[in-house]
């Protein structure tokens, strides 16, 4: 029977089940989600079994105790009827043989059966309760120290103090995985802090935004213009507008605005602004948030920025690097370089090199097909042999490390970047030490080992990762910065490589001829017409490797399952074929796309393949899929691709869960039922997570009521994934729409203003009296940083 399974006699009363714990199943420690086998002893339902499955968030749960679990049943496909529990609450053992037997447990360490019986003895049957009104009890206890006696009352506070807080919660409307994320926040004190101050909750636990907490202000009874509710709605409001649209801050006036609306759509009565200019006045003294001349900065962004100005201030102020190699010194070793691998550089590639090699930081940008990546390894292969030295890492050790450090922001451009320099290249991420849930170890040394550091795709590269990057550079390096101005900022806040490359404060070479046309592509002409802001008049005319379809958005899925089952009738397979569209609802949006995709890429038609169900999604063996989250810990990351190679159910494997098997490039990463939240399909995906990878064939879809989504720089980057074949297909018209619109994606930020204060004087004879200095100390990042944990947040988590 699918969904509820509740037939119980009682239906005014709470469906419950009164069991002892026999066995755990499973049980995640991150979350606390836990599966376990109880001996069923009670239950208000007309479930007849002996046994019970239950399923929920509990902190441990003791063997052999009983406990009364309250929720309701419900049949799962594959393990039959569960009982989903929602709260609970522990039995306290009433029998004299109940209470030694539970006080004797694992749960009270140092409490042994002969101790426990003293206890039993001197006070009683109703010990526990006895103990838990007044711990001073225990004082006549026998042989009992002081010390046993307080940690037996503390352990008895906290599963008594737990139970009322799940309790409690569930009461207010939080279901038990976020009641548990508070609890686990705030521990014994939850309730006092909730009730004091509700708000609170929107500062510090993930998933609660303004609304929810607005709630429950209104259920304790919290005055409209209550100086908290007005504090939690500039928070957010300021936080909110940073996540999506990638503001660094936002003026006063406009965060005042913005604040007072969020509001007044949960008021009876307008809220005077005044009142939240007052609030927000206190939030800065506080220091939860930066003012700077009329602009309101979080304060991890403000010191992001300051953090990023001064350490480029001091790599700038190198000045070993601009004689190190005369001229013609280069330019033999240049042209030894380009008769070995058979290239000849153009000026300005040459250029790009030289600058690389005789300046502490270099930024080089441009469009496909112009020789970045010969430019990159022209400057490796360079700098080894001006310098001396082996490209083969085996020749180096712990202690004397590969002197040039290759890194990207995705695993996919990190891929890239090996396999076109023949050299090892990471994540930044990793460069950094990043070490999963907790973020960048702060307590390890974070200096990044290497005289040469090249950075690609520096266009991905948020605020926060910019400064952790500049900050983990060591004092005598040099720093090539590679990206693509006109493909679509980062996913997080600020506009790194754009606001550097405005500052004109650094040396910069833009490659602008195209050298890479193989053949004539028209792909590659597309895309510099785009970065023009304008499309060719031929956009609908067939080339050889291009063509539009039109078509309507009732008929995008048709166009592209035609479209997909040719390219497969022609010997491409799912990895070769990438569908790319802006948004995830609606006919023409990923999610529709992928279920069409998956069944024309990998049917199951027989019930032959493996498969998985997690929600609405089905998973197979063979299944394209994408990685939502960063997993350092198991080198895969936001972004990645990988192929679904095997589905383990919980009556196959000792761990007794279903589990599925994603291999990334050769990295294979197992995923339990509850992790499965952390992929989703991959055959067709964001433009935005496309980024950093290219595809023989990307089929891209445009049609008018994507409106909202279309910029020139998101149509530039998805026509940019794309290496043999670009299939276009929609409305020429929508097309021409995102390419000639630019508006309203201009971010706040102020790293380009800083930057060049900072270095205006950088000539002058005294730096000291001359130049600005943006210092930020390890104390003052990690002592007001609220944002550190949240690497995993992107704007799409705000979308529709």
């Amino acid at each position: 029977m699918e969904g509820q399974h509740n037939i119980g006699l009682f239906a005014e009363q709470e469906t419950y089940v009164k069991g002892r714990h026999i066995a755990t199943i499973f049980r995640n420690e991150q979350n606390l989600y836990t599966v376990i086998r109880v001996k069923v002893e009670e239950t208000n339902d007309q479930y007849e079994e002996k046994e019970a499955v239950i399923t929920g968030y509990f902190p441990q749960v003791h063997e052999h105790e009983t406990y009364t679990f309250y929720g309701f049943f419900q049949e799962h496909p594959k393990f039959g009827i569960q009982f989903q529990c929602k709260h609970f609450q522990k039995e306290v053992p009433q029998t004299r043989q109940g209470v030694i037997k539970y006080l004797s447990s694992e749960l009270f360490k140092g409490i042994g059966r002969k101790t426990a019986e003293r206890i039993v003895d001197h006070l009683g049957e109703d010990a526990i309760s006895k103990i838990l009104k007044s711990p001073s009890v225990l004082d006549g206890v026998p042989n009992l120290s002081s010390e046993k006696a307080k940690a037996l009352y503390d352990v008895l506070k906290e599963n008594e103090g737990l139970e009322q807080i799940m309790v409690a919660l569930n009461q207010y409307g939080f279901g038990p995985q976020m009641s548990m994320k508070i609890y686990q926040t705030y521990k014994e004190q939850t309730l006092d802090i909730i009730q004091k101050n509700p708000y609170q909750l929107v500062e510090d636990v993930e998933g609660i935004g303004f609304s929810r907490a607005d709630e429950l202000g209104k259920q304790l009874g919290m005055d409209e213009t209550h100086p908290e509710r007005l504090k939690a709605a500039c928070l957010y409001t300021l936080e909110s507008e940073c996540l999506q649209e990638g503001h660094v801050y936002l003026d006063q006036k406009d965060l005042l605005s913005k604040g007072k609306a969020l509001l007044d759509k949960n008021s009876s009565t307008p809220i005077a602004e005044t009142d939240i200019s007052e609030q927000l006045h206190q939030l800065k003294k506080e220091k939860k948030l930066i003012e700077e001349e009329d602009r309101i900065y979080i304060p991890s962004l403000y010191f992001a920025e300051k953090g990023i100005v001064s350490n480029i201030q001091r790599i700038l102020a190198q000045d070993q690097y601009e004689e190190q190699f005369p001229e013609s010194e280069f330019l033999l070793a240049l042209g030894k370089l380009e008769e070995r691998i058979g290239v000849q550089y153009a000026s300005s590639q040459k250029k790009a090199i030289q600058t690389a090699l005789l300046s502490p930081m270099l930024l080089l940008t441009g469009g496909p097909g112009t020789g970045k990546t010969t430019v990159i390894k022209g400057i490796v292969e360079l700098y080894a042999e001006l310098h001396g030295l082996s490209l083969d890492p085996k020749d180096y050790s712990k202690d004397d490390p590969f002197p040039i450090v290759l890194g990207a922001p995705t695993g996919r451009a990190a891929k890239r970047m090996a396999e076109s320099t023949g050299l090892p290249a990471a994540t930044i991420h990793r460069l950094l030490g990043w070490n999963g849930q907790a973020g960048i170890d702060f307590e390890q040394d974070r200096t990044i080992n290497g005289k040469l550091v090249i950075i690609d795709e520096m266009s991905m590269v948020d605020t926060w990762l910019a400064y952790q990057f500049f900050n983990a550079l060591p004092e005598e390096v040099q720093v090539v910065l590679v990206g693509d101005e006109d493909q679509l900022p980062s996913v997080g806040p600020g506009q790194v490589l754009k606001d550097l490359l405005d500052s004109k404060t650094i040396p910069t070479v833009q490659l602008t001829d195209i050298y890479r046309q193989e053949n004539g592509s028209s792909i590659i002409e597309l895309a510099h017409e785009i970065k023009k802001g304008k499309l060719p008049a031929d956009l609908a005319v067939q080339k050889k490797d291009r063509s539009f379809i039109k078509c309507s958005t009732q008929q995008i899925a048709s166009v592209v399952e035609q479209v997909v089952e040719n390219a497969r009738n022609k010997g491409f397979t799912a990895k070769d074929i990438q569908v790319l569209a802006p948004m995830y609802k609606g006919p023409a949006g990923i999610d529709r796309l992928n279920k069409m995709l998956q069944e024309i890429l990998n049917p199951n038609h027989d019930q032959s393949r493996k498969e998985l169900a997690f929600g609405d999604t089905v998973y197979r063996i063979g299944d394209k899929v994408l990685q939502l989250v960063n997993k350092p810990e198991k080198n895969v990351f936001n972004g990645d691709i990988g192929e679904v190679i095997s589905i383990f159910y919980a009556k196959e494997n000792t761990e007794k869960q279903d589990m599925v098997l994603v291999s990334f490039e050769g990295n294979e990463v197992t995923y339990t039922r509850q992790e499965l939240n952390q992929i989703t399909h991959a055959y067709c995906c964001s433009i935005h997570k496309s980024q950093g990878s290219e595809f023989p064939i990307v089929i891209l879809p445009v049609v008018k009521s994507y409106y909202r989504m279309l910029r020139k720089n998101l149509l530039y980057t998805a026509v940019t994934r794309s290496k043999k074949f670009l299939i276009l297909c929609g409305e020429e018209e929508a097309f021409r729409w995102g390419v000639e619109r630019n508006d309203s994606l201009l971010r706040k930020t102020t790293l380009r203003q800083k930057l060049s204060e900072a270095l205006a004087n950088k000539d002058a004879d005294s730096k000291e009296e001359n130049s600005i200095s943006y210092p930020v100390s390890e104390e003052e990042w990690m002592q007001i940083n609220p944002m550190i944990g949240m690497e995993n947040v992107t704007p799409y988590d705000f979308m529709e």
